[in-house]
């Protein structure tokens, strides 16, 4: 693996840039704004996120204009908030990339369609699923940066991808383990964000740690519901693609889906709380879209139901916790 074409320039995208320029992996970044691409090759910084984040910019290259980009690499990384990737993937001509390999490493529905970023991404551009890989695990940008451990997981129908791309990653902080579950490692990576925001909720609520690690412990049993649910092959709940991904989500200080769903516990109004957040919390599109895939395949999901009631259908956090209390277990 010689170079990979990035598309995405917040704080997870730069975090993901660093593991792999670090590894003498050679980086085309795409960035949206001229201004963004110059600041970066006179500083080595991401001037918007992680910008205390010194890159090795002898690996890196970037430029505002997609095609460019596109076309330095055989393989794309997608590292963009769910809510824009429909938006990006629409300038990229799909016979620029269907003999290329597509990485994904997005946490969220897509809106209105309610699909995974790969499935999306295999009909947008008429690729298998053999040609991608998904980038996910308890892993928050901020701590990647302060190259405290860390364990990823990569999951791909190829397993010469991904052990590829396992091989290219590896560092002393970083610890990679790969997985033929796709799908479901995408769908943990998005539904845990719900939980992320479920728990801000409740402490928002002033309810206390007890409380919270019920959410949780429903939290694991719902998630490996919903996975069987779908009846997918080789599920480990109790592996850190899926349980450590949520438990990280659910209690950290750096858990922007946990600061949002604070925020409404507190009486924030969904609005206010958006604009009072200067990253995306996936969490938000993924209640909604995560509640009608659930309903599609007749899953019992009373966490997701709750925080997709508060947060679209604007019903009192409070009244919904009452209600909730009663079916944990």
């Amino acid at each position: 693996m010689k170079k990979i074409s990035v598309i995405g320039g917040g704080s997870w995208a730069t975090a993901l840039i660093k593991i792999f320029a670090e590894n003498k992996i050679d980086i085309a970044w795409y960035l949206r704004k001229k201004e963004y691409v110059d600041s970066l090759l006179e500083s080595g910084r991401n001037k918007n996120y992680l910008s205390y984040l010194q890159l090795p910019m002898q690996h890196i290259s970037a430029s505002h204009h997609l095609d460019e980009v596109i076309q330095q690499a055989e393989i794309l990384l997608f590292a963009v908030p769910s809510a824009y990737l429909a938006g990006v993937a629409s300038e990229i001509t799909p016979g620029d990339v269907v003999n290329k390999r597509i990485i994904t490493s997005i946490k969220g529905t897509l809106n209105g369609q309610h699909v995974l970023p790969s499935s999306y991404l295999a009909d947008r551009f008429g690729i298998s699923m053999d040609q991608q890989a998904i980038i996910a695990g308890p892993c928050h940008a901020e701590e990647i940066a302060m190259e405290r451990k860390t364990y990823i997981t990569i999951a791909s129908r190829n397993q010469k991808f991904a052990q590829e791309l396992q091989q290219s990653i590896n560092s002393s902080y970083l610890v990679t383990h790969t997985s033929n579950d796709p799908i479901g490692i995408e769908y943990a990576a998005i539904y845990k964000n719900i939980i992320g925001i479920a728990c801000g909720i409740a402490k928002g609520l002033n309810y206390g740690d007890n409380f919270q690690a019920v959410i949780v412990s429903n939290a694991i049993n719902e998630l490996s519901q919903f996975l069987n649910s779908l009846k997918l092959d080789s599920i480990k709940i109790a592996t850190s693609a899926y349980l450590g991904d949520l438990l990280v989500t659910a209690y950290s200080n750096f858990s922007r889906n946990r600061t949002f769903g604070e925020m409404i516990g507190r009486g924030y109004s969904v609005q206010l709380a958006k604009s009072q957040m200067s990253m995306v919390a996936e969490g938000y599109n993924a209640a909604k879209g995560i509640y009608e895939v659930a309903k599609k395949i007749r899953a019992h999901t009373p966490i997701v139901s709750t925080v997709y009631r508060i947060l679209h259908n604007h019903i009192s956090p409070y009244v919904e916790f009452k209600i909730l209390e009663s079916q944990l277990l």
